[in-house]
């Protein structure tokens, strides 16, 4: 068995449902297990210590079979959660990305929020507030828990991540770094600035999830932001200042991580405020974000 994707989508019915993308089709695990819930979080927040290998199993006997699956071009792929307690971001965490801004080297993560409102699903819009005319992109592997961490090490920091999925650390540069005395939160904030998905790549390292068939290092992945069909960011998670275990461990050791908790480990070097001319997103632009064996998340820019 390959990588495992579960999404949030929404059929012709308009009712969200948990899914396994499949090549060609969803998979609708509600309808073949009614206790499945229909949304990410309560999936995740279930103690049911099988229900990984009963995901598993429910896959292997239906991916073959004609019922339970739906089109692809008969669905709606939402942000596969959106109703997390905690969205969290790591900022300079690639080497690369704090030189060309001209920061220091962090010695320890830096740490900062968003907040639950900010985030959107695929080709769903950024929206450009009218209060800011510098607002920049950010390709970032994102990282989703999946059981409560408290006070872990690094070595088993993995054991609590559920999964993997791509998102985009939408950020106004005027309020991030000019305004509220250069605090970085508003400027990360707004709504729409946290776009994630379109799928959660269901961490390998799960007890027992894929026999030891598959293997993923968060910490060799490629990714890439695309504007308008340029290439602006271009990278791999090994330029980590800190990698996900780490960064894990670190935060679950200052407050409780959850399962569904959100965080955004960082982007690599490419972003538009630091080039000459800088480059910031506009009414009618296209991004795309890209991380490698997770997939492409991809929305439009609008004004309102």
């Amino acid at each position: 068995m390959g990588l495992i994707k579960l999404v949030t989508f929404e059929n012709s019915s308009k009712i969200n449902r948990l899914g396994v993308l499949l090549e060609n089709s969803v998979l609708d695990i509600c309808s073949i297990d009614k206790t499945i819930p229909s949304d990410m979080k309560s999936f995740l927040s279930n103690k049911e210590t099988n229900k990984w290998n009963n995901l598993v199993k429910i896959i292997k006997e239906n991916t073959n079979t004609n019922q339970y699956h739906h089109s692809l071009d008969n669905v709606r792929f939402k942000s596969p959660i959106d109703d997390p307690e905690k969205v969290i971001g790591i900022g300079l965490n690639y080497r690369e990305h704090a030189i060309e801004g001209g920061f220091n080297i962090p010695t320890e993560p830096v740490v900062f929020s968003k907040f639950s409102s900010s985030i959107i699903g695929p080709n769903e819009s950024i929206v450009k507030p009218k209060s800011s005319d510098q607002v920049d992109y950010e390709v970032e592997l994102v990282v989703i828990i999946g059981k409560t961490a408290k006070n872990v090490d690094k070595e088993s920091a993995l054991d609590y991540v559920a999964g993997y999925t791509v998102g985009n650390d939408v950020s106004a540069r005027d309020w991030q770094l000019k305004k509220n005395n250069n605090q970085w939160l508003l400027g990360k904030t707004f709504d729409t600035f946290a776009p994630i998905g379109p799928s959660i790549l269901v961490n390998p390292s799960l007890a027992s999830l894929y026999s030891g068939e598959t293997f993923l290092d968060p910490n060799n992945l490629n990714l890439k932001c695309i504007l308008n069909g340029q290439v602006m960011q271009d990278s791999s998670t090994k330029d980590f200042i800190f990698n996900v275990q780490e960064v894990v461990s670190y935060l679950s050791n200052i407050f409780t991580l959850k399962p569904g908790d959100v965080i955004f480990t960082g982007t690599p070097q490419g972003v538009g405020f630091t080039r000459n001319p800088p480059i910031f997103l506009k009414p009618g632009d296209v991004v795309e974000c890209q991380v490698e064996h997770i997939g492409s998340l991809i929305n439009d820019v609008k004004e309102l």
